[in-house]
């Protein structure tokens, strides 16, 4: 697969089918790559892949930080996430596409779209993140890492991280540059000698951030009222997609599509149908 270097980062992605170009944020959590939109959960049942490209050019790529995409020790913002697809669509000389996210991925697209609404045709968030339960899990997770760090220090995490293939959600400890480690011996050995005291602030800072509140995060509420593109919702309904979350942005969203649909009916029969039929509507010029 190739790789486009954005905002000095490696960005590992692919182009499947023609038509108009539609960048696909992954879902997955911390483990959003690729492969995530064939093999995870809801995902793997509702097999968007396997329709989505007779339609349009799907734009598809590992997140940073995430698969064989590369990092950045930084305080990471979903407005990172978001410049991340925004230089895609420039290294593939897109003005404009229509963007969809899984899961985690739907936070960068709320960003996106307050930071340049007018490069999104229209959006689609499916199962969006959010809800109290999500707010704590994330929380607890990235305390496991900075308590392992504090008590162990950084070159601890690169061993560690190297001495499995677990991901940042199913295990902790190795924070969330486990795969710029593994990937890269360079990065690695930088990683390692960082200032301890500085990173422990960095990712404090991070994650007080980036989960701010029991419902969707993302964007502030009062950008997003502000928007006036087509969207999108289909609800989740566990501990990680609260369908409060789903709500809330329909709340927020001026004329949201929401697909009042429970779960266990989104099947590969409907869904990717469904979403097709949206896109098109938004308009495929």
């Amino acid at each position: 697969m190739p790789f486009a270097e954005i905002d000095g980062i490696s960005t590992r992605y692919e182009i499947v089918g023609e038509g108009p170009p539609l960048l696909m944020f992954a879902p997955g959590g911390f483990d959003a790559r690729i492969e995530k939109w064939s093999d995870l959960g809801v995902y793997q049942r509702i097999k968007l892949l396997d329709h989505l490209p007779n339609c349009f050019q799907c734009i598809l790529f590992d997140r940073r930080e995430n698969g064989q995409s590369g990092g950045r020790i930084e305080r990471i913002t979903w407005q990172h996430f978001a410049r991340q697809g925004l230089g895609l669509l420039d290294h593939l000389g897109h003005e404009s596409a229509h963007v969809i996210g899984g899961c985690m991925g739907c936070c960068p697209i709320t960003a996106l779209a307050v930071m340049a609404p007018e490069r999104v045709r229209s959006m689609v968030l499916y199962w969006p993140v959010g809800g109290a339960p999500y707010r704590i899990s994330s929380h607890q997770r990235f305390a496991r890492h900075l308590a392992f760090v504090e008590e162990n220090g950084l070159q601890a995490v690169v061993d560690l991280v190297k001495s499995h293939d677990k991901n940042f959600s199913a295990d902790p400890r190795g924070g969330p540059w486990g795969a710029p480690i593994r990937n890269s011996a360079d990065f690695a050995a930088a990683y390692a000698a960082l200032d301890v005291r500085n990173y422990l602030l960095t990712v404090a800072g991070m994650v007080r951030g980036m989960f701010d509140r029991d419902t969707a995060p993302g964007a502030e509420p009062e950008d997003i009222m502000q928007l006036d593109i087509p969207a999108l919702i289909v609800p989740g309904a566990d501990a990680a997609h609260a369908t409060s979350a789903a709500r809330y942005l329909q709340e927020c969203l001026k004329g949201a599509d929401y697909w009042d649909i429970p779960v266990a009916e989104q099947t590969e029969a409907n869904a990717p149908a469904r979403l097709i039929d949206f896109l098109k509507s938004a308009g495929t010029s």
